[in-house]
């Protein structure tokens, strides 16, 4: 791909990322305006501006920190470390009311919802890609030497409950998903009911922790399972022994040595296991349209990279050849964003569970998700899908009752109406000044585990070509 075009994907996500964020601090504006405060200035972006021009009184301006927005207010709760002193001294402005606060910082919360209800009207007419893993909770792969395996659990096991928690899908992480019940289980051991051969069965499985470096987040439990999907060919490498065999681009393969296959990780498992070991021939079943047929391959080691295991040279597989488009109502894409919130509060905040902080996204990790969504085929209908999503989590995250968020403006309102005095513009500026100070530690802090996550992955997509020795 040019160069351009990761340009224009990089502008994609930055123009999409700012319209979340102006959308937000719109609602505030002009919420001010209809209730007449002072609007001192309209920022994107925190920092010394890169750009401002004044139009009508407000100071419009583009900051040089990609960590949100504001709207400077000085008749509310201000912030004069981040957003600048007023030119004109809070003391002569006129007072406002407890309301007219409410409603100012209750808008900008409503106009992020209503754009995700908005979005929301959009997926529900043009669709979202489904894949199997969405709808499917039937077992792929089981690794051998992992929790799941030990327990009982092999390939072709359809998973109905975990911890008594009905599941109904592996991904992506909802309230009611596979991946979802085990990294937020609390217990010792993870209780999974399962269905095998027509028969509900229970296996107890010991979660599992990978090893982490002090740069990586810690790893969640897992129990080294991945879902079913078709092991279809999309690439094979030239002058392997799958190019030998004759396996193209659109083959499926259906078994190994005899033995159905529910995922493409039961091939590289079989793959894996000669590196330790003596290389034996593979038999892989294969289907070519309504063909099926053996086909008899010995694996190698490519002469490129040299520290390779021995391979088939299948260099990739087709995520999913079922994919589907899914109308989901809005009520539905509402009521799953607005539960997950609230699951992952509940378990973040649970002394038993092992989810912490350190595992939420921040800036970095959103604009990375958009620019992997918009990379993909239908990106942008998994684009609007995740807007949803992100406009949710915008609305009701500004609402908790901490002081900077809208939620904490909300707050004291509601204290200045009890009291029927406003709090001490001196004291509420230092409060406001020391948490936000909190808070874009901690969104540095979590930018620094995003950062370390893309550059690792960005390292591991550019692993060497895979190049076998002709033969003769």
């Amino acid at each position: 791909m040019s160069i351009l075009h990761y340009i224009f994907i990089a502008l994609e996500v930055v123009l999409l990322f700012n319209l979340l964020i102006g959308v937000h601090e719109l609602g505030h504006f002009l919420a001010a305006k209809w209730r007449g405060l002072q609007v001192d200035r309209f920022a994107i972006w925190f920092g010394k501006p890169i750009w401002k021009k004044k139009i009508g009184g407000v100071e419009y301006a583009l900051g040089w920190i990609p960590a949100g927005g504001y709207v400077a207010l000085p008749q509310m709760a201000t912030m004069e470390a981040i957003e600048g002193k007023s030119d004109t001294p809070v003391e002569q402005l006129p007072n406002v009311s407890a309301l007219d606060k409410i409603i100012v910082a209750f808008a900008g919360p409503l106009f992020s919802f209503s754009l995700a209800v908005f979005f929301a009207f959009i997926v529900w007419q043009v669709g979202k890609p489904s894949m199997q893993a969405d709808s499917t909770t039937t077992i792929g792969w089981v690794d051998p030497a992992g929790p799941a395996w030990k327990a009982g659990l092999r390939p072709g096991d359809t998973i109905l409950t975990i911890d008594n928690h009905l599941v109904k899908h592996f991904s992506p992480t909802s309230q009611d998903s596979v991946t979802w019940r085990i990294i937020s289980s609390e217990g010792t051991n993870i209780v999974i009911q399962y269905l095998r051969d027509g028969q509900e069965q229970t296996a107890i499985a010991t979660p599992y922790h990978r090893a982490t470096k002090w740069y990586e987040r810690k790893a969640l439990r897992q129990i080294l399972i991945a879902p079913a999907s078709k092991s279809v060919v999309y690439a094979v490498a030239s002058n392997s022994p799958a190019a030998l065999a004759g396996l193209t681009n659109g083959d499926e393969v259906v078994a190994v040595n005899g033995n159905k296959i529910f995922s493409p990780l039961a091939i590289f498992s079989a793959e894996n296991e000669m590196s330790n070991g003596p290389v034996k021939p593979l038999t892989l079943t294969v289907r070519h349209g309504n063909e099926e047929f053996d086909k008899t391959l010995l694996a190698e080691k490519p002469v490129q990279p040299t520290n390779s295991v021995p391979m088939l040279g299948i260099l990739a597989w087709e995520e999913d050849t079922n994919v589907l488009l899914v109308h989901p109502s809005p009520l539905e894409q509402i009521k799953s964003s607005v539960g997950q919130i609230f699951a992952t509060i509940r378990t973040i905040t649970s002394p038993k569970s092992e989810v912490g902080v350190q595992q939420l996204g921040g800036a970095v990790m959103i604009a990375r998700v958009y620019y992997n969504l918009f990379q993909s085929e239908d990106g942008w209908r998994q684009v609007l899908w995740f807007s949803v999503i992100l406009n949710v989590n915008l609305a009701l995250l500004n609402l908790l009752p901490l002081p900077v968020l809208d939620g904490g403006h909300i707050l004291l309102s509601l204290l200045e109406a009890i009291r029927r005095r406003p709090v001490s513009a001196r004291i509420l500026n230092s409060i406001q000044t020391g948490f936000a100070a909190l808070i874009i530690g901690f969104m540095l802090y979590i930018a620094f585990f995003d950062t370390s996550d893309w550059v690792r992955s960005a390292h591991a997509d550019r692993e060497q070509q895979i190049i076998f020795a002709p033969h003769k």
